[in-house]
């Protein structure tokens, strides 16, 4: 095939006999096909007929197009309106900046929810008619969280073409805690340092009680930034329309003035402060992006590149995943070279809503005195990490078990970064670890002699679970 064709624009070509339907589909996809040419150098399109037998397909170069405009700056027009934030969001700020979270870059994850979220929200005002004309169809051609470093001007931004905001919903949603009762939440918060350690121990305390009543995740930004921007504008059919600068140091105040030039969504530009130099590192945001956010439903693009790149399997229908596809996601979760003897799959609604995607290995560590393993399984909420390795998803004997459980209804303390409520996360683990062994008990049944390697393998795990875990002791 011809490529680097001399003329601006100029593409290559190979055209076969097929549907026209082939061809509309794949021009249609030609600004997209421009676009990640300019980024990644090279984009291709390729179409095929109902047969599979490929009909046309087309090929970019950088070197062909011309270089894209870069995106305009917003401006702000007029003056500023200066407003206080209201006394229990001063606490919430403090507090959130001070000692809330235990691990500063957890700052990220709660932005790229946030973006992923606005982007679902606009998705769906698009799908009942309650988007602006236009802002729909632009978002979905550019449906993706942005993230851009500049170490240089020690900033981080985090963009999307989701829902966006009016200037009503910058005050009610930046300004202001929009929930009932939540100056009384705060005021918990507040006085929980005063009861001593009692109150560290108390699992139903305020500080873990929190989530759920209202979102705080974009106050985190607070902890690594001395100044925060904001420039948004809905993407909804009724209402204020117009561009807005959102702007504040997390003091005592905040700003809001009327921008141009802001595009349907949301930018958040934070000035890192001077001990949070470390995440205007693109090989840090990097790491920290796939740890916590790899299973975004939304591409995550870093300086122009994908990050994410590991599809979230457990949330597909199991007849849709291949056995390669699972062998390459089981490769990823455990950090292993072999394959997985079995795959579990399931999901449940009651008494609780889990989606679990689990795997026996081939083999293990331990039997090498390599040390006791970890666990491997972690915790997800919508796809959001939570809980790497949790100690609390399947017993210790099972430690060897490697995978995934999402459940968006498991209580997590404000912070997101510990499970909470002990019930509810006891008939989770009842719930995950009955799939597993009647699972087990049934390729004994099924595949005697496959069952009877594995065991062998891991018969010192089986021999520790009838030791330990007595309210199992008949299952194992």
């Amino acid at each position: 095939m011809r490529r680097g064709a001399a003329a601006a624009g100029s593409l290559a070509l190979k055209a076969g006999r097929g549907p026209s339907g082939a061809r509309t589909a794949v021009w249609s996809a030609v600004p997209q096909a421009r676009a990640r040419a300019s980024l990644h150098g090279s984009a291709r399109l390729l179409a095929t007929d109902l047969m599979g037998k490929e009909v046309l397909e087309a090929e970019f170069t950088a070197a062909d197009e011309p270089a894209a405009a870069p995106e305009p700056e917003p401006t702000v027009m007029g003056e500023s309106e200066t407003h206080g934030f209201q006394a229990e969001t001063r606490q919430l700020l403090d507090i959130v900046a001070k000692s809330l979270y235990t691990d500063k870059e957890v700052f990220v994850r709660e932005l790229i929810s946030n973006s992923s979220d606005a982007l679902s929200k606009l998705r769906h005002a698009g799908l009942t008619g309650a988007a602006a004309e236009g802002a729909e169809g632009a978002a979905a051609a550019a449906a993706e969280v942005r993230v851009t470093v500049d170490s240089e001007a020690n900033t981080l931004t985090v963009s999307d073409s989701g829902i966006g905001m009016t200037r009503d919903d910058l005050h009610n949603n930046l300004g202001t805690i929009a929930r009932s009762g939540s100056k009384a939440f705060v005021a918990g918060l507040a006085g929980k340092g005063k009861e001593g350690e009692k109150a560290k121990g108390d699992e139903g305390s305020s500080a873990t009680d929190i989530i759920g009543r209202f979102g705080v995740g974009f106050y985190s930004a607070f902890m690594v930034a001395e100044e925060v921007t904001v420039y948004t504008r809905s993407g909804l059919a009724e209402g204020d329309t117009a561009g807005y600068c959102w702007k504040s140091n997390g003091s005592g105040s905040y700003t809001i003035a009327e921008a141009e030039g802001v595009e349907v969504g949301t930018k958040i530009v934070m000035k890192l402060s001077d001990d949070a130099k470390e995440f205007s590192s693109e090989s840090g945001i990097k790491r920290i992006l796939q740890k916590h956010s790899n299973f975004v439903s939304f591409p995550i693009m870093l300086n122009g590149e994908r990050v994410n790149t590991v599809g979230a399997l457990w949330a597909q229908s199991a007849s849709s995943i291949s056995e390669e596809q699972h062998v390459e996601f089981y490769r990823y979760v455990a950090g292993a070279y072999d394959k997985p003897t079995y795959t579990i799959q399931f999901q449940a609604d009651a008494p609780i809503a889990i989606q679990a995607l689990l795997y026996a290995p081939e083999t293990h560590s331990e039997k090498y005195g390599m040390g006791r393993m970890s666990p491997g399984v972690s915790v997800y909420s919508r796809k959001v990490l939570i809980d790497a390795k949790s100690e609390k998803i399947l017993p210790d004997w099972l430690r060897f078990m490697k995978g995934v459980v999402d459940s968006e209804d498991i209580p997590l303390n404000i912070s997101r970064e510990h499970l909470q409520d002990s019930a509810l996360v006891k008939k989770v683990s009842n719930v995950v670890t009955s799939f597993v062994l009647s699972n087990f008990k049934t390729q004994s049944r099924k595949h005697p002699e496959k069952f009877n390697l594995f065991f062998h393998e891991f018969q010192a795990f089986f021999k520790e679970g009838v030791c330990s875990d007595w309210e199992r002791t008949q299952q194992v």
